[in-house]
């Protein structure tokens, strides 16, 4: 597979991290750690990785923590970065297509390692699908 993927966490999600990095190292991935030690909150968590992406347009991110709910309202407010906060394979695959979305988060106290592991395979996997959708997408980017 090959695609850069950049993660990071705060504390609360530092085992689903681990967990998440080994598997994207185990299937060809090149990881990107943010957090190598994670960070002391969400915001510095998820602002890192959404900084990353934006330097790099190939690139896809990760962010967790313990909800995943703080880590997309940092993401959210950073202009040029769509993000999804997802629980389950369905919207992870779908907000990448249609949605064009760069990052996901996710919480280690809301998602186990086995639906963890199949929500970045489905996110990973989608490709953006443009034409109708890119009308939605322009507009989310000139948020912020």
């Amino acid at each position: 597979m090959g695609k850069r993927v950049v993660i990071g966490t705060d504390n609360g999600g530092l085992e689903l991290k681990e967990f998440i990095k080994d598997y994207l190292l185990a299937e060809g991935f090149e990881v990107v750690d943010k957090t190598p030690e994670p960070a002391t909150d969400f915001v510095e968590s998820s602002l890192a990785v959404a900084q990353e992406l934006l330097k790099d347009d190939d690139s896809l991110g990760i962010a967790f923590d313990a909800y995943g709910a703080g880590s997309f309202m940092t993401a959210t407010k950073i202009k040029g970065m769509i993000v999804a906060e997802v629980s389950e394979e369905r919207s992870a695959y779908m907000t990448r297509e249609h949605n064009n979305a760069r990052m996901i988060t996710l919480g280690n106290e809301i998602v186990g390692k086995g639906l963890a592991k199949n929500i970045v395979k489905e996110f990973l996997s989608a490709h953006y699908d443009g034409g109708r959708h890119q009308i939605r997408v322009d507009m989310l980017n000139k948020m912020c």
